[in-house]
């Protein structure tokens, strides 16, 4: 027992130091940039730049999913109990040797494993914006003060980020259980969310609107999120090309008998049915055609909110519609070309943005209702 927790807790410092070693070069740049600025205008650079590096870390997490290389080190939270794949280089050899296009090979280790040191890297970033922001708290109060969070928004963020590093660690244990991954891409989301809304709080730009708008768009914002989870289930499931052709799903035909009950057993693994039977092919048409339905939801519903918003806020409207446009695009390149990387890649990264742009609209949107 003592054995085995060493072998866990040795690669995990090693990973972390080395994840501190990636979060070195933005953070000596922050400082740099910000030597100048109040606290809270340093708190908020750090802010903005942690949020840059996450939505880094959703893509490149993206990129690790979508280049097979999830299980490229299939133990956690090292290579083969390795800080790196360096020090794993025979058993990912011997692994190669056996299985030639994986799931491990040397290229896909490494793809594995810089997604784990940015991911630690932005914990740790995280860490640091939760400690400076309960020091800068505990500091008396000057009159005329500047507008602070209060120091749980990091706090909650911290927990956050250690719960999407044990989805993570789950993702690789579990051999990419489709509701451990599709969990893990939704608080990657969340994780951005969460500091989207904190940079806007520590410089306001309230909006005056009706109360119902902000309803709307809290209301639009999660039929959104409910689209994601329902990308990341078709993702998760391989089921992109299960509908290889636009309007039509496949062969010509429109609806072709989907399994939507096999398709959303949500407790199974990869491929799998909860009895254990291969997933069919209706199981799978299920998963595609439920994504579809829910894009043109989502295209009507943002599509009203960004014309609902266009007296209030004609720039941000035309923002939110060329983020749509985006996702239209990158999603019909995904079918009609079949499924390349970087239309997945900026499908993701689209989707990330949308909530991103939705979540700065409530933000500021809730700070005339207060």
């Amino acid at each position: 027992m003592t054995e085995a927790l060493l072998n866990t807790l040795q690669p995990l410092a090693q990973v972390a130091a080395l994840g501190g070693a990636v979060a070195a070069a933005p953070l000596l740049w922050w400082r740099q940039r910000s030597r100048s600025a109040t606290p809270a205008g340093r708190l908020a650079a750090l802010t903005l730049l942690t949020l840059f590096l996450t939505f880094d870390l959703i893509v490149f997490g993206a990129f690790t999913r979508l280049t097979d290389s999830g299980l490229g080190c299939p133990d956690w939270p090292g290579c083969y109990s390795a800080a790196s794949p360096v020090g794993a280089h025979a058993e990912i050899q011997a692994a190669q040797t056996a299985m030639p296009t994986g799931p491990v090979t040397h290229g896909k280790a490494w793809i594995e494993m810089i997604h784990r040191y940015l991911a630690s890297g932005v914990g740790l970033l995280i860490l640091l914006l939760c400690v400076l922001s309960w020091r800068l708290a505990r500091r008396p109060a000057a009159s005329g003060a500047e507008r602070m969070p209060s120091p749980w928004w990091p706090t909650l963020t911290f927990v956050w980020v250690c719960v999407q590093g044990l989805f993570g660690a789950l993702t690789v244990t579990m051999k990419l259980f489709p509701a451990i991954v599709t969990l893990h891409l939704l608080f990657g989301l969340g994780l951005l969310m969460l500091l989207v809304w904190q940079r806007e709080a520590y410089l306001p730009r309230p909006l005056a609107a009706p109360h119902g708008l902000r309803w709307a768009v809290a209301g639009v914002l999660g039929l959104v999120l409910l689209q994601v989870a329902l990308g990341g289930w078709v993702s998760t499931n391989y089921a992109v090309l299960a509908c290889d052709e636009f309007p039509t799903c496949h062969g010509g035909d429109w609806w072709p008998a989907p399994d939507f009950a096999q398709g959303f057993e949500l407790w199974r693994e990869l491929g799998r049915t909860g009895a254990g039977h291969w997933l069919s092919f209706p199981a799978l048409a299920a998963i595609h055609l439920a994504h579809r339905l829910g894009a043109l939801a989502v295209l009507l519903a943002v599509s009203l909110l960004a014309w609902r918003l266009r007296p209030l806020a004609p720039g941000g409207s035309r923002v939110l519609l060329a983020a749509l446009g985006w996702q239209l695009i990158t999603g019909l390149s995904n079918v009609v070309l079949d499924w390349p990387l970087l239309a997945a890649l900026g499908h993701t990264g689209g989707a990330a943005v949308l909530l991103a742009l939705l979540t700065l609209l409530l933000a500021r949107l809730r700070a005339t209702s207060s």
